[in-house]
Parts: structure tokens; sequence; C-alpha cells
């Protein structure tokens, strides 16, 4: 069997190599996941720096292409792939799904992974954990997840009637943050938790989220 000409680097477990996959899985594109480890420091070593200045995760290779940045990465394979995912069929459908990534990456993220951090992967990462950290994302969380709320009883996904990257790149970090204790603020609204299952059922975030274990403090320790 030939080797896929699309590679990604990272550890699969991290919300943001598993938004790289994700958006792969649902554009259908054949990859090859070239397994690092953060434990060992493969992310500072020369040949990885080579590859992304930055020394982080994920990093794709599509043919020539080397790029990096998650919500970049899924952007680039969507634009070739699967490009409506993108809001493709009109200016304003396109301008709705950027308005809509830009308040994950801005509004939503920095709360949910602060919770994250501290609820699921503290022990990973060799923290305690800051329930003072933990508590006033929550209340963050709160405000930005009535929002979504607002918005998801007027359209069925964010950026309008229609599945868009918007919608797909929260997946990943809600993967884990739906295993923490705080996973009430979704369920008590209901157009948030029925757009989350929603996204949750799908098939390609199902097969991401196996690379994604939530059974245990540390878990993702497991994965490499």
């Amino acid at each position: 069997m030939a080797t896929p000409a699309v590679k990604v680097y990272g550890w699969a477990f991290s919300p943001f190599v598993s938004r790289a996959l994700l958006a792969l899985e649902e554009a259908g594109v054949d990859y090859e996941l070239v397994p690092m480890s953060r434990q060992a420091g493969d992310h500072r070593r020369p040949e990885h720096l080579a590859r992304n200045p930055f020394g982080k995760v994920p990093v794709l290779e599509d043919g020539d292409l080397t790029i990096f940045e998650s919500r970049a990465i899924a952007r680039h394979v969507l634009r070739k792939h699967k490009p409506e995912l993108l809001g493709t069929g009109s200016l304003e459908q396109a301008a709705m799904v950027d308005v809509w990534l830009e308040v994950e990456a801005h509004q939503l993220h920095p709360a949910a992974i602060a919770i994250v951090v501290y609820c699921i992967f503290a022990s990973y990462l060799g923290r305690e954990r800051n329930q003072a950290v933990v508590d006033e994302n929550v209340e963050k969380l709160k405000k930005v997840l009535e929002v979504y709320e607002a918005r998801l009883s007027q359209s069925k996904y964010l950026a309008g009637d229609f599945l868009s990257l918007a919608d797909l790149s929260h997946f990943t970090i809600m993967h884990y943050f739906m295993a923490t204790e705080y996973a009430t603020l979704v369920e008590a609204l209901p157009h948030v938790n029925a757009w989350w299952e929603g996204l949750a059922a799908r098939p390609a975030a199902k097969k991401v989220a196996e690379f994604m274990p939530v059974d245990a403090p540390g878990s993702p320790k497991k994965q490499e």
C-alpha cells in the first residue's frame, strides 16, 4: 500500500492535533499520523523545529506544503477537499463561518481549555489542580455558552442552517470538557446540548474521539 501523501505530526490526544485529524476525517482524506511524544521532547528536536519553528503540534505535510496551527490546517484541508464546510455558498455564509471560528478561538476555547487542563490533564502535565482558575473560567464559559444558546435558538448551526468548520472546530476541546464535572453547563442549555450531541455523533468525530481518552486523570499519557 502506498504511503499517504498527507502526514500529520503530533500526539493525537491533543485537542489541537485532533482538530486537524477531524478535518481530514470529515473530508475523507487518506493521511498518516506520525506519532510524537511530548514527554520525550520530540517537539523540541531540530527536525520538528524545521517543520514548525515554534515547536508546537500539529504540523501537516501535504506534498511539498508544510503548515502548522490547527485551525489553519483545518481550513487548508477543507478548502482543498470539502470547501462547503467553509461556507462557500455565499460571501455571507463564509463571513459567518469566519465570525464563529473567531468566537471559538477567542471566547470559548481559552475558558474551556483552562478548565480541561486542571480537570483532565493536570497530572499528565505535572500540575496541581488550581480550583480558583477552574472556578474563574467556569464563570467565563457560562456567559459564553449563554451567547451560544441564543445563537443556536435561531439557527441549527453556528454559521447558519448548515454544518461548517465553525461547528467542527469546537469538537475536540468540548470532547474533553464534557468529561469534566462541569458538563452540566452544556446540558442545562437545550440548544447548545442538542448541537453538541449532533457534533459528537458524527462518524468522523467518533473516530477521532478514539484517540482522546478521558477515562482517568492523566490518561492521555497512555497514548504516547
